[in-house]
């Protein structure tokens, strides 16, 4: 009986695993792991909804301001440029339903930055 032979690890380059290019399931798992470590509204469980080019964070209203429903809104959203290989921070302009870039930059420069949010732009 023929040995199965071991095949070539992928090549590993910057910002991926295991060869994989972003978005993938390691950047999904360190998004969700920055979400549970954020200082703001920790009372809600924000989901993960995956996009062709990245991840929207959605979670239960923090706000009657911008949801009276307590409804489910867009907090965020992590699209990844694969052509200059650099990840957008965006939040969302409820009243203009808009998303807004806040930031560019490698991933866990962005989640610290979403995770903190001294401004309160995403979690409102």
């Amino acid at each position: 009986m023929p040995r199965a032979q071991p095949r070539p690890a992928p090549a590993v380059g910057p910002g991926t695993s295991a060869g994989a290019t972003p978005p993938n399931e390691l950047d999904r798992r360190r998004i969700m792991r920055a979400l549970e470590l954020r200082a703001r509204y920790r009372y809600v469980s924000p989901q993960l909804e995956e996009e062709a080019d990245g991840f929207r964070i959605v979670s239960q209203c923090c706000s009657r301001k911008v949801d009276p429903e307590g409804g489910t809104i867009d907090i965020a959203r992590l699209q990844y440029d694969a052509q200059v290989a650099v990840w957008h921070l965006y939040s969302k302009n409820h009243a203009t339903l808009e998303w807004v870039p806040q930031a560019d930059g490698r991933l866990h420069e962005l989640l610290e930055l979403l995770r903190q949010d001294p401004d309160r732009v995403f979690w409102q």
